[in-house]
């Protein structure tokens, strides 16, 4: 698939990118060899391949799950500016 000047600018108007008219040439063939990649990968037959999420059979090592430190809560909120029912309260920002 190939992109024209034209694809180019709307689609960097929708996406809200400014992009200098020099570059608009540039990117139109860089974004067409990207779209020529995904059309070849679209291509190979892949009926019968299970999807893996990691191409080793590998299991990952998790550590632990126990405490490692206090519970300092209490300390926190105490020197809080503002505090209700266990929550921080801040300023409302936005309307």
């Amino acid at each position: 698939m190939s992109l024209d000047r034209a694809d180019v600018e709307k689609i960097a108007h929708l996406a809200r990118l400014a992009i200098d008219g020099q570059d608009v040439d540039r990117y139109a063939r860089e974004l067409s060899k990207i779209l020529d990649l995904v059309e070849q990968m679209n291509a190979v037959p892949t009926e019968g391949v299970t999807p893996m999420a990691h191409p080793l059979h590998m299991a990952q090592r998790l550590r632990a799950d126990r405490v490692t430190e206090e519970d300092r809560r209490a300390k926190h909120q105490a020197i809080a500016p503002l505090t209700e029912d266990g929550l921080y309260l801040v300023p409302k920002v936005i309307e």
